[in-house]
């Protein structure tokens, strides 16, 4: 995830799909041993809490530039061990909590890509979008610019 990147000078909205490569870096997690739930629990929160700083900051940074904002969730992926594939889906609730909090907490609109990536050809592989995929990506896309939804919408209520 880096910050440091600037919106051309001609962008109308910013799209951010960040997260992913943060999973994949802790993806050796599901494979250490532990003594205890806890240790495992406090290895998580570690990696949550170390994630949400920086995603919080990353998108404070964003909103610098007074330009609408839409966040990402990380898609699930597409593994071929069924067992694999539930550890790594639980495994991204981490980063997909804290994406899905600063998305409700600043009033952003919030494209869940667990959603858009339905089918298993959404894929092209276990971690990257077919050409199928990116196209369901760049249609839901274009709904948020273009202020339209062709879904019901959902509401999120904060304080």
């Amino acid at each position: 995830m880096s910050s440091g990147s600037l919106p051309p000078g001609d962008a109308d909205y910013l799209i951010v799909s960040a997260g992913g490569n943060d999973a994949l870096q802790n993806i050796g997690l599901q494979r250490e041993a532990a003594r205890s739930v806890a240790e495992v629990m406090g290895k998580f929160t570690d990696v949550d809490e170390d994630f949400a700083a920086r995603y919080g900051g990353m998108v404070s940074a964003i909103m610098e530039h007074r330009l609408p904002v839409a966040l990402c969730t990380v898609y699930d992926g597409r593994f071929q061990d069924p067992r694999e594939q539930r550890l790594l889906r639980t495994g991204l609730t981490l980063f997909n909590d804290c994406i899905t909090r600063e998305a409700f907490s600043r009033r952003l609109p919030l494209i869940d890509l667990r959603l858009v990536f339905n089918e298993p050809d959404d894929y092209a592989n276990p971690i990257e979008p077919s050409a199928k995929g990116g196209a369901k990506i760049a249609a839901v896309i274009a709904q948020v610019v273009a202020g339209n939804s062709i879904f019901p919408r959902s509401q999120v209520f904060a304080l």
